[in-house]
């Protein structure tokens, strides 16, 4: 398999984050990713120029000791089929709300 799981959805909370770019990127194993989407355009796969208007790195939440790879499911595939096991990922950390 090529990630850990293939979600469809979020399962952590909103954290309503729109600019990615002060998160500095990493690497991140694919198979330690879980998708939050369980389909792919394949328009967005296999555009040339997929990264042109967009961040060129995944966008990845860490959520309770699990990584969702949010955005960029094209580029991790793209990895995967190049053979490569890692992608260049920007990650967010998510806590849980408290409980009152």
């Amino acid at each position: 398999m090529i990630f850990q799981g293939v979600g469809d959805g979020q399962p952590y909370p909103p954290h309503h984050l729109e600019d990615w770019s002060h998160l500095p990127p990493r690497m991140i194993r694919l198979d330690e990713l879980i998708t939050t989407k369980s389909t792919l355009d394949l328009q967005h796969l296999l555009a040339a120029d997929s990264t042109f208007y967009g961040d060129i790195f995944c966008h990845v939440v860490e959520f309770r000791d699990q990584l969702y790879l949010e955005d960029g499911l094209h580029r991790a595939l793209r990895a995967a089929l190049a053979g490569r096991p890692f992608v260049h990922g920007r990650v967010l950390v998510v806590t849980a709300p408290s409980a009152r």
